[in-house]
C-alpha cells in the first residue's frame, strides 16, 4: 500500500458477518458514480459531483489506489472505505497517521454496515500495522458520522473551521498487539 508503506495491495478480501471489503472491480463502476454523484452522501462532503461528469472521468475500474476496500453485500458494492496516510494539509495533528474515510450509498444506512465495514478494515490495519494511531475527520452536523466515530473509539483532537462548516478531528489510539 503505497500510502501505508509496508503494507501490500491489494490484500485478501475482508469478510464480517455480513459484509466483504475487497479491492474494486470493473462491476462496480456504476456503484461509484451513483455514491459521488448522490447529494445525501456528499451533504457534507461539499456536494455531489455531476453524474454527466462522473460517467466521462471514471476509469472502468474505479477507486483502484492503495487503501480503497469496497464494502460488498450479497455480490453488490454499497460502499467504500478509505485508508490513507493523512498529510499535513489537512490538520498538523493528523499528520502522518492513517486516516479512516469512508461513504455508503443511502440505501445502505441505518443497517449497522459502516460500522460494521470500519471496524474489519481498523481489526485489518491492526493486524498488518500494530500499534498505528488513526483519525478521522468528519462535520460536526454530521450526526451519523459523529455517533459512528465514537462507536469506533475515536477520542476528539480538535474542531476547526474549514468548508464554511464545523470539523471534528478524533483520534483511535493505537491498539498494542499483545506480548509474543
Amino acid at each position: 500500500m503505497a500510502d501505508l508503506d509496508p503494507v501490500p495491495w491489494p490484500p485478501d478480501p475482508v469478510r464480517t458477518e455480513r459484509l466483504v471489503l475487497r479491492a474494486p472491480e470493473a462491476r462496480d463502476r456504476e456503484a461509484f458514480i451513483e455514491l459521488h454523484a448522490s447529494p445525501e452522501v456528499h451533504a457534507y462532503l461539499g456536494g455531489p459531483r455531476p453524474r454527466a461528469e462522473l460517467e466521462h472521468e471514471m476509469p472502468e475500474v474505479p477507486g483502484q489506489r492503495p487503501g480503497i476496500f469496497v464494502v460488498d453485500l450479497d455480490g453488490a458494492m454499497i460502499g467504500q472505505i478509505l485508508l490513507r496516510r493523512a498529510t499535513e494539509h489537512r490538520r498538523p495533528a493528523a499528520a502522518g497517521k492513517a486516516d479512516l474515510g469512508y461513504l455508503f450509498l443511502p440505501r445502505a444506512w441505518g443497517y449497522g454496515y459502516a460500522a460494521e465495514a470500519c471496524t474489519a478494515a481498523l481489526d485489518w490495519l491492526d493486524g498488518v500495522l500494530p500499534g498505528e494511531p488513526v483519525v478521522l475527520t468528519t462535520q460536526t452536523a454530521n450526526v451519523g458520522s459523529m455517533r459512528l466515530a465514537e462507536k469506533l473509539g475515536f477520542t476528539e483532537v480538535e474542531r476547526f473551521r474549514a468548508w464554511d462548516a464545523e470539523q471534528w478531528l478524533g483520534l483511535r489510539s493505537p491498539v498494542t498487539p499483545p506480548p509474543a
